[in-house]
């Protein structure tokens, strides 16, 4: 496969695994390890030994709310059954930046570059939109009622569809 190819697929996976918790943009070690190619449990004994490269802005580890979230929201197992018995690490951009100088592999360099370029990527989307938002407001200022209308459906325009409706669960005669 190209190189190219491989760059981008990273890519879009990189950009799948990154959430936002506590207002920041982060990404759960579980993922970065499948990322790495080690073991979760490596990745955060590597983390452990280095406590000193990973303040609190850079790594921290989830408390029992989010992990519930996370948990509803990707249908992990339950302690006891297979699951992990300690709560995740989540780690921000700097954080993934700082697991590079842990993690010596070649694959981890590779990787690296794809997780900074997709956080990277989402600051200038995010930027973008902010810009585009500003300028509609300023030209909604500028301009009268006769284009509410107009300015109203770019706004939703920005925001996306709506979701669409759920199915009814139960009997259907």
């Amino acid at each position: 496969m190209d190189r190219a190819v491989k760059s981008k697929a990273l890519l879009i996976q990189v950009e799948q695994r990154i959430f936002l918790i506590r207002g920041q943009k982060v990404m759960l070690d579980a993922d970065l390890a499948e990322l790495y190619g080690v073991a979760t449990k490596s990745l955060n004994l590597a983390v452990k030994r280095n406590g000193d490269r990973f303040p609190e802005d850079f790594a921290f580890q989830l408390n029992g709310d989010e992990v519930a979230g996370l948990r509803f929201q990707f249908e992990t197992t339950k302690r006891g059954r297979g699951g992990r018995r300690y709560r995740p690490y989540a780690f921000t951009e700097q954080g993934v930046a700082m697991l590079s100088s842990v993690l010596r592999s070649s694959r981890a360099v590779q990787v690296n570059i794809a997780i900074m370029r997709a956080f990277v990527r989402l600051r200038e989307m995010l930027m973008s939109n902010a810009d585009l938002a500003r300028k509609l407001l300023a030209l909604e200022n500028k301009y009268d009622a006769q284009f509410r209308v107009v300015f109203d459906a770019i706004r939703e325009l920005m925001e996306g569809p709506p979701p669409p409706p759920k199915p009814r669960i139960g009997f259907k005669p």
